[in-house]
């Protein structure tokens, strides 16, 4: 009967846990893509959207684009884009189910190790239902988190049950699970020294300081040991990761930060992770790095508030082993992204937190009813701990059930309750609201600059978006925004070029152009606006060098392929002409554009049928695009279906393109324009 009850309020709290992660996220499912990184990795990613085919998979497995390398992370976008299409609900959808699945597992591997399904489901529905989670599953482009995550998760699952009873038919699914995991992030790159804390506390199979080991297989160098295989895992992953990242220009050398501005900014960060996790509020998808301007008490007192709490924690750790976990699982885990090698100009990232926190969580879990004991001698094991203690590790010794629970008067359990569901409430709301900032780019970035300084990221993709509703000039007051506080300003230049072309202000465009590849000289947007430029002022040598200087960046952007197609077909080139805009139409297949210059391509050199299926393709994407209305008149015309030229050529004509007069004339001849 008594299992019954504990299997019914398992049962309870994990439909619990359930319910209250979805409340917290649901609207993430009205949510669009974002501008920032989505772009790269989904909505204008052609082998994503190509679905999972072998050449999906060999790319997958061989392209550090986005400066990493996580070829399951790629696979899942693209299973993504075969069952929804771009439709970003199906994206979302997935990584909202992949983040209520790693709280669930959570919540079942803290259960099986502890015996303590209250605390477990507590930790659980932090990790749950936290604002600062929220960055990790709403943005479509962060799916590698929750994706690693629940490897994550899976891992710890296999390694409780491995040391429940340990062979190595048992400890293959660890490393099996592990390397898959590492296949969708390097963050998992922590996950053996975790399981190096989690054999301290809970599992008990490894004694630390004072106390004595039971044996010599539960010494430090053992448990080593025995994860040497997740440690080379993780070691090549490393590897792989730095040169992934140091080839994407995504590593900063120390003339952009220096090594005691990222160790201040490391120990701020540390500090300030706590404090939102607390109160989580100002939250923003990106947090400028403060560089060498950090005033030096700030990095002074993080240090020794982290040094104090530390010391604390280990003259502690004897009687209370879950504080070394938990407070080492917080600290060892956020080492990679922590800002001590630089990858980006962020100061910190809410995403990083996703598994840091954990750390915290326990802590709090398994301290609070400590810190309202009735006496320190009283205390006891539930049944379903000592089951526990029984079932894990070689002689059924585990310091999780040693670690006893302190009986609390019902007054005490009571007040426990209320405080940990008024603040589970309360982050369910503060999610619920964080989540709507994320519904597009404007709600993203608009939020962004009002609760940070100096954001250039905000300003410059608010400027994109602006752009691209051909809003041009409030996108220009966002660009110049952007500059003032840009530490690598390539592609903002480029941007500021791009809008004011598109205002007529040709010239200054220009002088953007050449500032963007001056300033950074990898930015192959500023190298293919400025060929373009050049292209228009009839230097076509110049030209060729910038877009050829793109596409040894770039050989896979459409872009530059286009306007490369463009300047050969105006020389007359048309056979390399075609290629390129074959090139384009191959990492760009929904360019109207390039589909349409194919086309004239295809009419100039005679291959009529082939020509008039890329200018109706070419309309189908952009009806309004005159010059395949146009080039499909000429074909027609020469086909002899002079009814068809002609309501091609007026559709031209609505679209603003004049025809040449000797065509009109020549059709009028044929048969006369219908009214």
């Amino acid at each position: 009967m008594g299992k019954r009850v504990v299997s019914r309020l398992n049962v309870v709290l994990a439909l619990g846990l359930l319910v209250l992660t979805f409340a917290a996220f649901w609207l993430v499912l009205a949510n669009q893509f974002v501008s920032y990184d989505d772009s790269k990795y989904v909505t204008e990613n052609p082998h994503v959207q190509g679905g999972l085919s072998k050449e999906t998979v060999a790319w997958a497995f061989t392209t550090f684009r986005a400066s990493n390398w996580h070829p399951l992370t790629w696979l899942s976008h693209s299973l993504d884009c075969r069952l929804y299409g771009l439709n970003p609900v199906g994206h979302h959808l997935t990584n909202l189910l992949l983040h209520v699945a790693n709280a669930l597992l959570l919540f079942l591997v803290l259960l099986r190790m502890t015996g303590s399904a209250w605390r477990s489901a507590f930790v659980a529905a932090l990790f749950g239902v936290h604002p600062l989670h929220v960055e990790s599953v709403a943005w479509v482009a962060e799916r590698k988190d929750v994706l690693s995550t629940f490897f994550w998760m899976l891992t710890m699952l296999a390694y409780v049950r491995y040391v429940e009873s340990p062979s190595a038919r048992r400890y293959l699914p660890v490393v099996i699970v592990f390397g898959i995991g590492l296949l969708a992030k390097p963050m998992l790159v922590t996950l053996p020294f975790v399981l190096l804390l989690l054999d301290y506390w809970p599992l008990g199979r490894l004694a630390i300081g004072g106390a004595r080991s039971p044996s010599t297989s539960d010494s430090l160098r053992g448990r080593v040991w025995e994860k040497t295989p997740l440690f080379l895992l993780a070691a090549g992953s490393c590897i792989i990761t730095f040169v992934a990242q140091h080839r994407g220009g995504s590593v900063a050398g120390f003339e952009g930060f220096s090594l005691a501005a990222r160790i201040g900014n490391a120990l701020v960060s540390y500090v300030r992770y706590i404090e939102k996790m607390f109160w989580p509020s100002r939250l923003a998808c990106f947090y400028p790095h403060p560089g060498n301007s950090l005033p030096v008490w700030q990095p002074v007192l993080a240090g020794l508030a982290l040094l104090g709490m530390t010391l604390l924690i280990l003259r502690l750790a004897g009687r209370h082993p879950y504080l070394m976990t938990g407070w080492l699982w917080y600290v060892g885990t956020l080492v990679p992204v922590i800002g001590l090698v630089q990858v980006g100009f962020q100061a910190m990232a809410d995403r990083y937190t996703y598994v840091s926190l954990i750390g915290l969580f326990i802590i709090l879990a398994w301290g609070g009813p400590e810190l309202l004991q009735r006496g320190k001698g009283e205390r006891e094991t539930g049944r379903r701990g000592a089951r526990a203690n029984r079932r894990i590790g070689e002689s059924g010794k585990r310091r999780a059930g040693d670690s006893h629970t302190p009986i609390l008067p019902r007054s005490h359990v009571r007040a426990l309750a209320v405080v940990a569901s008024v603040w589970i409430v309360v982050l369910v709301g503060c999610a619920w609201a964080q989540v709507r900032y994320w519904r597009d780019t404007f709600s993203l970035c608009e939020r962004a600059i009002v609760v940070t300084e100096g954001n250039y990221i905000a300003h410059n993709n608010l400027g994109q978006s602006l752009a691209a509703q051909r809003r041009f000039d409030e996108a220009i007051v966002h660009y110049r925004k952007a500059l003032e506080t840009d530490p690598d300003p390539g592609l903002t230049y480029n941007n500021l070029g791009a809008a004011l072309a598109e205002t007529g202000q040709f010239e200054q465009a220009m002088q953007n152009f050449r500032q963007s590849v001056t300033s950074d000289p990898e930015c192959v947007e500023g190298h293919t606006n400025l060929g373009r430029g050049l292209a228009m002022q009839g230097r076509l040598d110049g030209a060729i060098e910038q877009l050829s200087e793109a596409l040894s960046l770039d050989p896979e952007n459409a872009a530059a392929h286009l306007e490369m197609g463009n300047v050969l077909g105006g020389q007359g080139k048309l056979e390399d002409a075609a290629e390129r805009f074959s090139q384009a139409l191959r990492f760009k297949p929904d360019s109207a554009e390039a589909h349409s210059n194919l086309g004239y391509v295809f009419r100039r050199q005679g291959r009529l049928d082939e020509a008039i299926l890329h200018l109706q393709q070419a309309i189908n994407l952009k009806p309004d695009l005159a010059a395949a209305h146009y080039n499909l008149a000429i074909i027609l015309y020469t086909k002899g279906d002079y009814a068809g030229a002609w309501s091609e050529i007026r559709f031209a004509q609505k679209c603003g393109l004049n025809p040449d007069p000797q065509v009109l004339k020549a059709l009028s001849r044929k048969m006369p324009e219908p009214h």
